[in-house]
């Protein structure tokens, strides 16, 4: 199993939203290095959801429910790709960027280090801490 993360700005599909549509396609990708990850994500991959821009925030935990696909939002390209996703469960407390950055053990994340990415990948370390400091 992978595990991954993925921003949304609430303002545009927050964590509600998706709980509410109970699956997403998550489409709009248009960053290559954000196109392979999601191009790498397997059925089952469990998947954080961030609130970026306003809350900076991990707010809940998902799981990749359809492996990559062309872009249904973009026909005539096929370079770009969506998977989907299912919401899981939302974490007992957010876990916000300024505690994700304070933590030792999260001090590698790409979530961090590379802030521009909609989709990273998260190792096994940083995926359980995350979820212990949201419990």
């Amino acid at each position: 199993m992978n595990y991954w993360l993925v921003k949304s700005e609430p303002d545009a599909y927050s964590w509600d939203d998706f709980v509410k549509q109970g699956r997403a396609v998550w489409d709009g990708v248009r960053n290559y290095q954000a196109r392979n990850n999601l191009a790498s994500m397997r059925l089952g991959d469990q998947v954080l959801f961030y609130h970026s821009v306003a809350g900076k925030e991990v707010v809940g935990l998902a799981k990749v429910s359809h492996e990559a696909y062309p872009d249904p939002t973009i026909p005539e390209d096929p370079r770009w790709v969506v998977v989907e996703l299912e919401p899981v469960t939302r974490l007992s407390k957010p876990v916000s960027l300024q505690q994700i950055k304070a933590e030792p053990l999260l001090q590698n994340l790409l979530l961090i280090r590379q802030s521009r990415l909609s989709v990273v990948p998260v190792s096994v370390n940083e995926f359980e801490c995350i979820l212990a400091l949201g419990s």
